[in-house]
């Protein structure tokens, strides 16, 4: 089974009941939940504290479950953070993506936005020289799944696909010989989780979300994500790089539906 597919079990459980009110603070505690992913995630897998390596900073009360920031700082500049992926014990689907990050990402840090169903721990599990690191915070949300999308659907679709960059300035440091960059790309994507109802009908959305997305600078890939339900609607990526010079970025995207959208994305100041 597809590891970013709704589980119909976990989906029927959202359903039928209310958010769970177990507080796990740290999550590498143990836990029903994560004990009976673990193995679809990473299997037999040693997975060691992200102490020192990494930090992973969430609301721990979230204003909008539907839009809950996750941000993710490497702490040692030494380590090589090649993969991570962002797990939601307590969501429909816990898998919310799956990255890559190419070498002009370190050090990284990177901030995403995110759904949370219900009281969860949220994880990042990073693959690194070292072997597998997680970190994570416990986040009190609930209904994000669920919660209605804020643009009508023909409205929704008429912008889908269309993107924008912000770029916050640029520095520089002796060990570096290209300045190091912050950038967000927002992705306009209803992402729709199948937990939403049509506010007329009242019917089942059915899911359509962005399964897959690359960001380019030039010919050098920066990022790559497998993407869930759980990433919220109108995706938005906040990350560091080291600039190469390229004159733009280029972003390509699919979804569930067969969409293929790819943009040029010009490096002008905000």
């Amino acid at each position: 089974m597809d590891r970013l597919t709704i589980p119909g079990a976990l989906l029927a459980a959202a359903l039928a009941f209310p958010a769970l009110a177990a507080d796990v603070q740290n999550p590498l505690t143990d836990s029903p939940t994560w004990d009976s992913l673990r193995g679809d995630i990473v299997g037999e897998a040693l997975i060691a504290p992200a102490d020192g390596l990494f930090s992973v900073d969430a609301p721990y009360r979230a204003e909008d479950a539907a839009t809950v920031p996750i941000h993710i700082v490497q702490t040692d500049p030494a380590a090589q953070i090649e993969r991570a992926t962002v797990v939601i014990d307590e969501n429909p689907a816990p898998v919310a993506g799956e990255f890559t990050f190419s070498p002009a990402m370190a050090p990284l840090d990177f901030e995403m936005r995110v759904r949370v169903n219900q009281y969860s721990n949220v994880r990042v599990i990073a693959d690194t020289l070292e072997g597998l690191r997680m970190g994570g915070r416990f986040v009190k949300a609930s209904g994000g799944c669920s919660a209605p999308a804020t643009r009508d659907p023909e409205v929704a679709r008429a912008n889908m696909g269309q993107m924008k960059l912000r770029l916050f300035g640029a520095t520089e440091t002796p060990a570096m010989s290209e300045p190091r960059r912050e950038a967000q790309i927002q992705i306009r994507h209803p992402n729709y989780s199948g937990l939403q109802r049509d506010q007329i009908t009242q019917l089942f959305m059915p899911a359509h979300f962005i399964d897959h997305l690359e960001v380019w600078q030039g010919d050098e890939q920066l990022f790559t994500m497998e993407g869930g339900i759980s990433i919220s609607e109108n995706p938005v990526f906040r990350f560091s790089y080291l600039d190469n010079g390229a004159p733009a970025l280029t972003v390509r995207a699919s979804d569930t539906e067969g969409n293929a959208f790819e943009t040029e994305l010009p490096k002008l100041e905000s």
